[in-house]
């Protein structure tokens, strides 16, 4: 019988996985030109491609806490590679689970996703910079999502954009 934490483990090694295999196409060119794509710098030159998005489980005996949501608000990102992340943690979230989306407010959604469900597993650190004081989960100008269950599924997600106010023509949203 495999237990609970090795299940938490195998299944994060194969999310990682997946991850990588959607993100690398989605990767941008480094700066400097154009890469041929049979092309791969030398080991050790510092130039390795980097994943768009780091794996999804730390190594066994560490935190038990997904790394997907990492680049989150980075600033090295932009706002729809923020909503494509948190479209991927609900995802992770619903497989890992085996349940529909979390549900409840913003808070409350963030509290499932941060640890408090079933398996007590972070699919977000409680201590991201995505997360405010409140507790809510935070697009990249600190106002918090509008998180709309579309069913069980699906969940839309609403950032409010640099005018900090929703329903606004700067809004930007996520609905899978």
């Amino acid at each position: 019988m495999v237990s609970p934490r090795v299940r938490i483990i195998l299944f994060g090694i194969a999310l990682a996985l997946l991850v990588l295999l959607v993100a690398y196409p989605l990767s941008p060119v480094p700066h400097g030109g154009a890469q041929s794509p049979n092309r791969q710098p030398a080991l050790g030159s510092g130039k390795e491609p980097q994943p768009a998005i780091s794996g999804a489980v730390q190594a066994a005996g560490a935190e038990e806490r997904s790394r997907l949501a990492d680049n989150l608000n980075s600033p090295s990102g932009d706002v729809h590679a923020d909503l494509r992340l948190v479209n991927e943690i609900f995802i992770a979230y619903r497989s890992a689970l085996r349940t529909g989306n979390p549900v409840g407010e913003n808070s409350e959604i963030t509290a499932a996703l941060t640890g408090r469900n079933r398996l007590g597993y972070a699919f977000i650190p409680a201590d991201s910079r995505a997360i405010n004081a409140k507790g809510e989960l935070c697009d990249r100008w600190g106002t918090p999502y509008f998180l709309h269950q579309l069913s069980g599924e699906r969940m839309e997600v609403r950032s409010a954009g640099p005018d900090h106010r929703l329903w606004t023509a700067d809004d930007e949203v996520l609905t899978p």
